[in-house]
């Protein structure tokens, strides 16, 4: 069976930088399975997955635009030290939802100098290009069940 709209298939991947640095792998875990078509994986790999069959192997490289986007500089903000209330010790690194007129979105604390914590709610792999090393491990038609909730449900069924 070929990868198409409504099929749900299982992965297994390597995700490099253009570095060659290993940024995520599937290697020691098990694939990643999502119903193809229902906006589950980025558009980038999703869109070169498609036609694929199971036991297919291919090397993908994804825009920055068909993958977590471009940096939009607006989600880079300075905010005061006491929007972290109840929080002892802001460093960087650390993540926090924030809330905002569009609704919750997660930050990454970048700096922090004084009173002054740069945030940053740009996905961290917002801008870069991305490269899959992919071997698809299994294809099949999605349950209607699947179809109607838009994602794969474990093998006992519904699991949520």
């Amino acid at each position: 069976m070929q990868i198409a709209q409504n099929s749900v298939v299982a992965f297994h991947y390597t995700l490099t930088n253009d570095a060659g640095e290993v940024l995520d792998s599937s290697e020691g875990r098990e694939p990643l399975t999502y119903l193809h078509g229902a906006g589950n994986i980025i558009p980038g790999l999703e869109k070169q997955l498609e036609g694929r069959a199971a036991g297919d192997k291919l090397q993908a490289q994804v825009a920055p635009e068909e993958g977590y986007g471009e940096i939009q500089p607006q989600l880079v903000q300075e905010v005061p030290r006491d929007a972290f209330q109840g929080v002892e010790s802001v460093e960087p690194g650390m993540q926090f939802q924030a809330q905002t007129q569009g609704g919750p979105l997660m930050v990454t604390v970048t700096q922090v100098e004084g009173d002054t914590v740069t945030v940053d709610g740009n996905h961290p792999l917002a801008g870069q290009s991305l490269n899959f090393d992919v071997e698809i491990a299994e294809v099949r038609e999605a349950s209607e069940e699947e179809v109607e909730h838009g994602h794969v449900h474990g093998e006992d069924g519904h699991e949520h």
